[in-house]
């Protein structure tokens, strides 16, 4: 999934109001901000092959590491201890280590079967990027309800709590439809995880502004 990762994390906020937007995202995001690293130190594998599913000119060769059952139950239970020792920790922290979680069974519904249970497991995955237009309708109606659950637990303190939001959503829902409909490869592999890595820092510095200039409607 792209924008469907970015949907539960902006959802969080309705669960836990005093996690920070990053923070909720970067939760949501973390197996794909680990992958490119693992995979720029040759820890795991991707091969750039157009037709491998519809939606992706990527095949994933091997992620055990960052996109596992396993180790994602694993880095979410180390993202909740952190937490714990932080105000509202022991809420923050389930909604946290759910959301890292949640990225494999959402992965799990749109890759073809290359999610394993655990490294070195069997590969899983319903193969929805084969089918662009249910591809489509899922994340973006996801994408709606995840923002509008973000909108309504929150609200901006100034202008640009509310322009910085929508160009975000935007952004996201524009890319997400323009690589839907041409999906175009990498030139390489190594511009792949650098790209990956720049996108995932810009994305987390915006809704870090973003958070600066808006405030939770539920403090308790």
């Amino acid at each position: 999934m792209f924008i469907g990762h970015f949907a539960v994390g902006f959802a969080g906020k309705k669960l836990a109001p005093r996690a920070s937007l990053p923070a909720l995202l970067f939760a949501a995001l973390f197996a794909d901000a680990l992958w490119p690293v693992l995979v720029a130190v040759g820890a795991e594998q991707v091969r750039i092959a157009p037709g491998s599913t519809i939606m992706t000119p990527l095949e994933f060769v091997s992620y055990p590491w960052s996109h596992s059952l396993l180790m994602l139950i694993i880095w979410g239970a180390l993202f909740a201890a952190y937490y714990r020792k932080r105000p509202d920790g022991a809420r923050i922290g389930y909604v946290v280590g759910a959301l890292v979680v949640s990225h494999w069974f959402l992965d799990w519904i749109t890759h073809r079967p290359d999610m394993p249970l655990y490294p070195g497991g069997e590969g899983y995955g319903l193969s929805l990027w084969n089918n662009v237009t249910g591809t489509m309708v899922v994340e973006i109606a996801m994408f709606v309800v995840g923002v509008y659950m973000y909108v309504t637990a929150t609200k901006a303190r100034d202008r640009i709590g509310s322009w910085a939001l929508w160009a975000l959503v935007a952004l996201l829902l524009g890319a997400f439809v323009s690589g839907s409909v041409n999906p175009t490869p990498p030139p390489s592999i190594t511009a792949l995880w650098i790209t990956a890595l720049v996108m995932t820092a810009i994305t987390l510095l915006w809704t870090a502004w973003i958070d600066e200039h808006r405030s939770p409607l539920d403090r308790n």
